[in-house]
């Protein structure tokens, strides 16, 4: 199941329904990854902690810690342009999801980017232990990216509640594919795309995942 919506997933990113959506969300992960870059550099140059100046040589190999909260919040922003390509594309039998109200889903983005932001910085400091660094970055980004991911497509066609609800009766499945993520997530210039990738990813799971539900319920 997981091997099967990451493999479909990866495939559609460079397909031509994907076209519009993949330039949006490459365009502003560029910006925001280049603008979060610049105010870090400039804080650590700027502070009179000689401790901080230490930091600065080694925040190349911090960058995927950098794309996951701009991953949290180019999803935010495209994350039901992405979910629709897919469902029209890959599922155009099934009724399409609905879009939440425009308030509701920024206060849940909203929401999603402090999270991803908060984890990754326990993540960034855990980088500095010898042994937990790796580790911690995969769990940390691979439950918070798998949950919120799951969540919002699933809440294109449940009510938040039961899209929760959904998530934790299947918490293993998600948070594996969450590990997916974090994976695509830690591979240099091809984690630029994480946006598109989780996205598309979780819709197909939410779609699988629906799927042997309805296929378990018949049978009961």
């Amino acid at each position: 199941m997981i091997s099967d919506a990451a493999r479909a997933a990866a495939v559609e990113l460079f397909s031509p329904p994907f076209r519009s959506v993949f330039i949006k969300t490459l365009g502003l992960t560029l910006l925001a990854l280049l603008a979060l870059w610049a105010g870090l550099t400039s804080l650590l140059e700027w502070t009179a902690l000689p401790w901080l100046h230490g930091l600065l040589p080694g925040l190349p190999s911090w960058a995927g810690v950098l794309v996951a909260p701009v991953t949290a919040m180019v999803a935010g922003l495209f994350l039901d342009d992405i979910a629709e390509v897919v469902e029209r594309t890959a599922y155009p039998a099934d009724p399409p999801g609905r879009a939440l109200p425009a308030l509701r889903a920024l206060v849940l983005a909203v929401r999603f980017l402090g999270v991803v932001i908060l984890g990754n910085i326990v993540a960034l400091l855990l980088l500095l232990v010898p042994g937990v660094n790796i580790a911690a970055f995969f769990i940390v980004n691979g439950y918070l990216l798998g949950r919120e991911f799951f969540e919002f497509a699933a809440m294109r066609f449940r009510p938040e509640e039961e899209a929760r609800a959904l998530r934790r009766e299947h918490a293993g499945t998600v948070f594996l594919a969450g590990l997916v993520i974090a994976a695509f997530l830690a591979v240099p210039l091809l984690n630029l795309l994480t946006p598109l990738f989780a996205a598309a990813m979780m819709v197909h799971l939410h779609k699988a995942v629906s799927a042997r539900r309805q296929v378990d319920s018949t049978r009961l």
